[in-house]
């Protein structure tokens, strides 16, 4: 089933169950895709955004919630960041496992050796390898850290 529909099932299945956070929170992820939607709209295509798209806005939502909690955080506003972290959980439902260090390590290691890549000028060609096959499992600001080591930064 493709993402918009398990969303969409997923708000139908909270307005039920009158659960209006999870309520609110879905329809802010289905106003995200559609803002993307509009955006990604040419004169030949009316297509919307495929479910790579989609997982990628997810991780963008999710890396925004987080920067608001540490914000949140340091003002002393503790429910705020509860609530944050609620709405990460929700988003976190719909996109795959996330791979843990370890795996990261390992797939970098191996985008480097297929890549051929040898010094820090390479690195946005190992960070578009793994866009293209890790998005949404894959913390891309961890791994641009996990590289730059690899490749001789610092």
């Amino acid at each position: 089933m493709a993402l918009r529909d398990q969303i969409m099932n997923s708000v139908k299945e909270a307005m039920k169950a009158h659960d209006q956070k999870r309520v609110a929170t879905l329809r802010l992820v289905q106003a995200g895709i559609k803002d993307k939607d509009i955006a990604s709209r040419t004169e030949t295509s009316r297509d919307g955004i495929s479910d790579d798209e989609i997982l990628a806005l997810f991780g963008k939502m999710i890396k925004s919630r987080e920067d608001s909690i540490a914000l949140y955080e340091q003002g002393n506003r503790p429910e705020l960041a509860a609530a944050e972290r609620a709405e990460i959980a929700i988003i976190r439902e719909f996109m795959p496992r996330q791979l843990d260090e370890a795996e990261t390590k390992a797939a970098i290691a191996a985008i480097i050796a297929e890549t051929g890549a040898t010094s820090l000028k390479d690195m946005g060609k190992v960070m578009g390898a793994l866009k293209e096959r890790y998005t949404g499992t894959m913390d891309f600001g961890k791994a641009g850290a996990l590289i730059k080591p690899l490749l001789g930064g610092k």
